[in-house]
């Protein structure tokens, strides 16, 4: 079993994609772990404010298998590829660490955007704060509290997503 992590966004009708993405992920992954949801500003092209989370679970599926899987989801959701990286979107979903694999140059893992945006690191780090980044051999707790990152760039959207008994949010200490 390799333990995975995730960032799900969306802003076109964000809370209706992103609570069908989560009710999907928690039916083939029972044990799956949320973070916080939060609300971001649209990054590098203007447009609606995004929601994103971060997922965690363990599974003995392949990179492939879960790309495959996520990109599955994706289409269930209009998500309209493009070569435009900074877009509207219904629902993106990132695999942001695949244990302590680095799988560049051929996949983005660990995923760049846990080091550069902080709608990405901080809610990874309300559920991975023990886990060790592959590249940067710092724990992402720890990459979180040393980050420059705005903290304040986010906000928490409180009993968003509802889930379902066996999945809990990360409750913040």
């Amino acid at each position: 079993m390799v333990a995975v992590y995730l960032d799900i966004g969306s802003n076109i009708d964000r809370e209706l994609n992103i609570q069908s993405c989560v009710d999907e992920l928690q039916n083939k992954f029972p044990d799956i772990v949320f973070s916080k949801a939060y609300e971001s500003e649209a990054f590098g092209f203007t447009g609606d404010a995004f929601i994103n989370l971060s997922a965690g679970f363990e599974t003995d599926l392949s990179y492939l298998e879960l790309q495959q899987f996520f990109k599955y989801i994706e289409n269930q959701h209009a998500r309209k590829k493009t070569k435009t990286k900074f877009i509207s979107r219904t629902l993106d979903i990132d695999i942001l660490l695949y244990g302590g694999e680095i799988l560049h140059p051929d996949y983005d893992v660990p995923r760049a955007e846990i080091l550069k945006f902080p709608f990405v690191l901080f809610p990874l780090a309300e559920i991975a704060a023990d886990v060790v980044h592959p590249e940067q051999k710092k724990t992402i707790a720890t990459l979180a509290n040393e980050s420059k990152l705005d903290k304040n760039s986010i906000t928490e959207l409180p009993d968003f997503p509802k889930l379902n008994i066996q999945s809990s949010l990360i409750e913040k200490n």
